[in-house]
């Protein structure tokens, strides 16, 4: 697995200026109420909402420490730790939160020694329970936590607080540091939640992946028009985790890459493989009747779905054999 994709951390802060006081103050609001732009928070909210770190346990509370901290050019920072959604379907459903937490507080301890601030720095965080939304694999559980740091931190050897800084030059580059140290508790951690062997699971699903891309490089199944123009897409199965796949169609993105679309998710393996091939067999390059087959299938009963995939694994979809032999 590409080390760089496994966990986002990214960097922002805001300025000390009204305007800016007011958009952090809605970014605590927004962080504190909300799992994502779509979703409520689903748990307690307030207090026992936040952890805190020396920040302060609700949004008024860190609020206000960030105006009390700030510096000449910095009210706050927020961090964000975004574990790849591919890794947390290998832990424990009931270990993600605790992976998360772990994690935060783990690598921004050991971010800030790292860059030698003995005596710490001031954090709260969050934790969000959101649903991904990327287009070929919605809906997998997505729980990441944001950080708030101050403008400033307390400097033993100065006696006093000194602004807080991400350089991103030559000499130094703290957001890089801030990647390879989360990187590497990340490794850490899948050994001890998941096991030695996780690089290897995810190297299987990957290779899994790949090869069912492979289709693109055969001839369209079909196309349709959008306002960018002509798409071309080819009906196949994608992995979306060990245990469970999707049937839909890839389709053409930019410049010769192609993206995965689900329209029947929560499958078996087998049975992804065999529903794209039936919905190839059955759609005659039509997008429209591909989608409304799919829909079809979706509303299914339990009860309907088992007879149904019962049914599929009889059926034969190799090609007729159109070799003819001539006796002379």
């Amino acid at each position: 697995m590409d080390r760089k994709q496994m966990c986002i951390a990214n960097v922002q802060y805001k300025k000390p200026t009204v305007s800016e006081a007011k958009r952090a103050q809605g970014l605590l609001r927004y962080l504190t109420y909300r799992e994502s732009r779509d979703e409520a928070a689903r748990s307690a909210v307030g207090r026992e909402r936040w952890e805190d770190h020396g920040m302060g346990g609700s949004p008024a509370e860190i609020a206000q420490r960030c105006a009390a901290l700030q510096s000449k050019h910095v009210l706050l920072f927020s961090l964000v730790y975004n574990v790849n959604p591919d890794l947390m379907a290998l832990v424990d459903p009931r270990q993600r939160e605790q992976f998360v937490r772990e994690l935060t507080v783990s690598t921004t301890e050991a971010f800030f020694e790292e860059r030698g601030i003995d005596t710490g720095i001031e954090y709260a965080f969050v934790m969000h329970h959101r649903q991904t939304d990327d287009p070929g694999s919605p809906g997998r559980h997505n729980p990441h936590t944001h950080v708030v740091l101050p403008g400033t931190y307390y400097d033993d050897d100065m006696g006093e607080r000194v602004p807080l800084y991400f350089s991103r030059n030559q000499a130094v580059n703290h957001v890089d540091m801030l990647h390879t140290l989360t990187e590497r508790q990340v490794a850490e951690q899948m050994e001890r939640y998941v096991g030695p062997n996780w690089e290897e699971r995810i190297d299987r699903l990957e290779a899994a992946r790949e090869a069912q891309l492979a289709i693109t490089e055969q001839p369209a199944h079909g196309t349709f028009g959008t306002d960018e123009g002509e798409i071309s897409f080819w009906v196949g199965s994608r992995r979306t985790d060990e245990r469970t796949s999707a049937a839909g169609y890839y389709q053409t993105v930019g410049e010769g890459d192609a993206e995965f679309r689900p329209l029947i998710g929560g499958l078996k393996h087998d049975q992804a493989e065999l529903l794209a091939r039936l919905l190839h067999s059955e759609i005659g390059g039509d997008v429209l009747a591909l989608r409304q087959r799919a829909a079809d299938i979706n509303v299914m009963s339990a009860a309907e779905r088992d007879a149904f995939f019962a049914d599929l694994r009889r059926l034969d979809f190799s090609p007729p054999n159109r070799d003819i032999e001539i006796d002379f």
